[in-house]
């Protein structure tokens, strides 16, 4: 009767310790990455690479900015008055290599150059300069212009590369803290356990119902309960620090204290926190991927450089007219039969400078167009097989579940045989190492789950910033 009691006692008091439940701060899964999202550091550099590429587009454009310029010269010597030079002008370069230009000089002095001789009170002038060959459909300015176009759109492909990068490894991060922690909580349960248990058999050991072994053995399960705790304990530290390393709030770092813990997030709650508006599709538009997308923008501008490199093969042919007045009027007074005129034309021999340039260029062209091609390629198989991976964890998961529960059963079977004197300490603690290894395992199991929707969301590209934005 004193054994049935003394075993009915270590099972009511097993039970009633994995009933309780010790309240904690936790830390969720959304809330964690909108604190990435909104203050680190690298998240924030991110935005620097489209400052970049806007500030280029800024750049570029400045070649089509209208422009004055004044020359002043003069030079007097002895009392003597050699020359005295001013020529202002005002130009207006336009998009296909055409330029107006509108200008005055005023020029005097006893040694003045005689093709600057003016009237008295200075000559206006008004006209056009153009390129017929080399520089009609695409020069410097136009291809600046036009690679710092798509090195912008460049710019927002390698930033939305960088922000997932960023909250991906973040991610990751989270959830090894999140395994770590419930693995702390399972060995921490069942080290309860086996304390319990532990006093109760040295309790029988002392009113003489139990032998003074199965209090040795009882304390050796206490004591590797203890070692496991405490290792899982270590590991869990160590990936809350690995965490906070992703934490910050104004520029200032923050640690994750010792009593907050994570908590588990949905399927539903990783795609909210990602915002992923496809999670698993069999068919994927892989054509808004930003790796693509940036090779695409990259693979535009060799294009532009190439039909440069094209045009540089054509003879220069520059041709400048003007007409020359004395009058400010200038609509009305140009007249045809004054002008000023300029031509200049030149072609290299054997254009080998030219032709090189071109071929590089060109085989610069299919570099980036094989690298576009596997990158495609790559990224699809990765999809297909993380979907698949997604697939099969789900189901594994449901398994593992399933066995943790029928181990559950068993240990409560083992325990009920232990209570009515059929069982022993060994069996229980057996079955017990089968039930945390079933636990562990299901841990793992739904934190690869939830990584392989992490690995998703990297291996697709997206950017949750562009929503939020």
């Amino acid at each position: 009767m004193m054994k049935l009691f003394f075993n009915c006692y270590i099972l009511l008091f097993s039970i009633s310790v994995l009933g309780q439940s010790v309240v904690k701060d936790s830390l969720s899964f959304h809330e964690y990455m909108g604190y990435v999202k909104q203050h680190h550091p690298l998240v924030k550099q991110a935005n620097l690479i489209l400052n970049i590429g806007e500030a280029n587009l800024l750049k570029a454009r400045g070649g089509f900015d209208p422009k004055i310029e004044v020359d002043f010269n003069r030079k007097k010597f002895k009392n003597t008055e050699y020359y005295d030079e001013l020529n202002t002008t005002f130009k207006i370069p336009t998009w296909y290599g055409v330029e107006f230009k509108a200008s005055f000089e005023q020029n005097s002095g006893a040694f003045l150059n005689p093709n600057l001789t003016v009237p008295d009170d200075g000559l206006y002038s008004a006209g056009v300069s153009l390129s017929l060959a080399q520089g009609l459909l695409i020069n410097e300015r136009m291809a600046s212009l036009r690679k710092a176009k798509f090195f912008r759109e460049q710019s927002k492909a390698d930033r939305d590369l960088l922000v997932n990068q960023v909250l991906f490894e973040a991610g990751k991060a989270y959830l090894e803290w999140l395994e770590a922690a419930n693995e702390e909580h399972i060995f921490e349960s069942f080290l309860t356990n086996a304390n319990t248990r532990f006093l109760a058999v040295k309790r029988g050991v002392e009113t003489g119902d139990k032998a003074a072994i199965d209090s040795t053995e009882a304390k050796i399960t206490f004591q590797n309960r203890q070692l496991s705790f405490e290792a899982a304990k270590l590991k869990r530290i160590k990936a809350a620090l690995k965490a906070s390393n992703y934490l910050w709030v104004q520029n200032i770092p923050l640690e994750i204290e010792d009593t907050v813990f994570p908590s588990k997030p949905s399927v539903d709650d990783l795609d909210m926190a990602l915002m992923m508006k496809q999670r698993l599709t069999d068919s994927l538009e892989l054509g808004n991927h930003p790796k693509l997308r940036s090779l695409d923008n990259k693979m535009a501008a060799l294009k532009v450089d190439r039909n440069l490199k094209m045009n540089k093969l054509l003879p220069k042919l520059d041709l400048q007219y003007n007409f020359l007045s004395e009058d400010y009027e200038p609509f009305q007074s140009f007249n045809t039969a004054n002008y000023k005129a300029f031509v200049n034309f030149s072609i290299p021999v054997f254009l080998r400078k030219e032709r090189g340039d071109l071929k590089l260029a060109r085989l610069k062209l299919q570099d980036i167009d094989y690298e576009r091609t596997s990158q495609a390629l790559t990224i699809r198989n990765k999809v297909s097989a993380i979907s698949s991976e997604i697939k099969s964890l789900e189901k594994q998961e449901q398994l593992a579940t399933r066995v943790v529960a029928n181990y559950k059963i068993l240990l409560q079977g083992e325990e009920r045989k232990f209570s009515l004197g059929e069982s022993s300490l060994f069996l229980i603690n057996s079955r017990e190492r089968s039930l945390i290894n079933a636990q562990l395992k299901e841990n793992n199991i739904i934190i690869k789950r939830l990584e392989s929707g992490m690995r998703f969301f990297n291996t697709v590209g997206t950017n949750p910033l562009d929503y939020v934005n």
